[in-house]
């Protein structure tokens, strides 16, 4: 009995060194498990959709928002993660200290897109502030030229930083005029109102943005929509179609948001006639992979 017992405490005496060792730390917020984590790398030489840029960064992997149709998941290292998208988070805590290694060699008209697979405002970083650490970071020590990709108006924060990048551009994805629909592929996402009206405060600072459809979701009212678009005073727009009948979208979208679909028609031509308003409406659209050229 007393062998056991000494097994079992250097057992769990291994197990907690090395989870020390691999510096994981875990919490909850909500329904998100998050774990901290020790990255190998910050900088991730930019590929495939994203291959014009110089680098993606991602301070964050996992997602809160868990949009049901998120190309992301499918990038996911285990299909436990794959499965449960959503519903984890990782924090590259290291973060930081990975990019000030970059001080010697700075980074000097580097394009960046921040970020690829996660949003690099989640929810728990108005705790952590981890993207704004690593934007004081870029100004300070190097002259890059940045987009960054989110969906919270918890960028607005960073509005006084923003101001000060020579190049940047603020995207803003807004997918769709409808609650309804937003609620059914985006449950865990703010409102589109509420992203509209972040997304204009950041355009009235003067600083570059861009509203992102992509993909665009069913829509109710083209011309309206068109209208609380123009209204933001952003000047520029992407779009992209949802592939609700093949590939990777399809895979991870939830009834509710296929019964959306059907209920309101949402077909190829619908959408071509959607996009054809946008066309002749907004300032400048551009259309899936050349749209997101680095600026």
């Amino acid at each position: 009995m007393r062998f056991k017992t000494i097994v079992k405490n250097n057992m769990d005496l291994f197990s907690s060194l090395e989870e020390e060792n691999n510096n994981i730390r875990k919490t909850k917020l909500g329904n998100t498990s998050i774990e901290y984590v020790q990255a190998s790398g910050i900088l991730t030489e930019a590929k495939g959709f994203m291959g014009a840029y110089d680098y993606t960064l991602n301070p964050y992997s996992g997602c809160s928002f868990g949009c049901n149709y998120c190309y992301a998941a499918f990038f996911s290292r285990s299909t436990d993660d794959k499965d449960n998208w959503g519903n984890w988070l990782r924090v590259k805590e290291n973060a930081l200290q990975l990019l000030m290694k970059k001080r010697k060699k700075p980074l000097i008209d580097k394009t960046i897109y921040m970020s690829s697979v996660t949003d690099p405002y989640q929810p728990i970083e108005k705790d952590l502030e981890l993207t704004r650490s690593i934007l004081k970071e870029l100004i300070e020590y190097h002259k890059v030229r940045l987009v960054i990709q989110t969906r919270s108006p918890l960028a607005t924060r960073d509005i006084d930083l923003f101001k000060q990048f020579e190049v940047i551009q603020v995207n803003m994805t807004v997918t769709t005029d409808s609650e309804a629909v937003r609620k059914a592929f985006e449950p865990h996402c703010p409102s589109n109102k509420v992203r509209l009206k972040a997304i204009q405060e950041i355009t009235d600072v003067g600083v570059h943005t861009c509203i992102t459809m992509t993909p665009l979701l069913p829509v109710e009212n083209a011309k309206e929509f068109t209208k609380e678009l123009l209204a933001t005073g952003v000047k520029k727009f992407i779009v992209q179609p949802f592939h609700q009948d093949k590939g990777k979208f399809i895979a991870g979208t939830g009834a509710d948001a296929l019964e959306q679909i059907k209920k309101m028609q949402w077909t190829d031509n619908k959408y071509n006639e959607v996009v054809e308003e946008f066309k002749n409406q907004l300032p400048w659209l551009g259309e899936g992979k050349n749209g997101f050229a680095p600026i």
